[in-house]
């Protein structure tokens, strides 16, 4: 079931879990021998299998345009669009003391991601805003960002993508005090079933301090003002 609700100023539309929209855990879904094989021979693999799958649907692998497109794929999907999957490529963190005292909320907005529907594949793409109270303890700017890109580097739904990004938050800063937002466009809409390209889909993650409504509701007033007005 779907239902509209406004959001970021931006008419969107909010996936409700349904028969049409299984909604597993928390964690990404992960055969225990995920990593035995290495990304070489993963790629490999990919391109063994992506040519099969060309060859099915009739297309000349013997043509200039389409000969290297099966490693081009699997190289894609192993270092780049797929590579949160693997451990290995999770950002390390460090922490600094919070020295200057700044007991009010740090909000990172507008942090741009890629991610894959895991329903068919295709692109989710949109912008993320975090915020968060120090407990005494504050993260690099940029560590934020690519927390986000990390685990936006998988295949995803929005609704898992967001609390693992607001869970991953809380345990490094060891504070319960986390926001997330997310707001997207999905391929899986836009490009094919009803192809809707107007509507996004807005998530949120909220926790500690944020579940107080006026605190909310400074974070949401925040990310809705254009940055000219400030």
């Amino acid at each position: 079931m779907k239902q509209k609700e406004t959001s970021l100023n931006t008419q969107v539309e909010v996936d409700e879990f349904g028969d049409d929209h299984v909604g597993t855990s928390y964690d990404t879904p992960l055969r225990p021998d995920a990593f035995e094989q290495d990304d070489d021979l993963k790629i490999e693999l990919i391109s063994k299998h992506f040519k099969e799958i060309m060859q099915i649907l009739g297309l000349d692998l013997e043509d200039d345009s389409l000969a290297g497109t099966p490693k081009r794929v699997a190289k894609m999907y192993v270092e780049e669009v797929f590579s949160g999957l693997n451990p290995k490529n999770k950002p390390k963190i460090r922490l600094f003391d919070n020295k200057y005292n700044y007991d009010q909320m740090l909000v990172e907005k507008d942090i741009t991601f890629y991610s894959h529907c895991e329903h068919h594949f295709v692109p989710i793409y949109g912008k993320a805003h975090v915020a968060y109270f120090s407990s005494g303890k504050v993260i690099g700017l940029s560590k934020i960002n690519r927390i986000v890109q990390y685990f936006a580097k998988r295949p995803q739904v929005q609704e898992r993508l967001t609390v693992q990004i607001g869970k991953e938050l809380k345990a490094i800063l060891k504070t319960e005090d986390v926001a997330v937002v997310m707001d997207a466009s999905h391929m899986c809409v836009s490009s094919r079933g009803v192809n809707d390209t107007n509507s996004r889909t807005g998530t949120a993650f909220f926790d500690g301090k944020f579940k107080d409504q006026n605190i909310k509701n400074e974070f949401l007033n925040y990310i809705n003002t254009d940055s000219s007005d400030l």
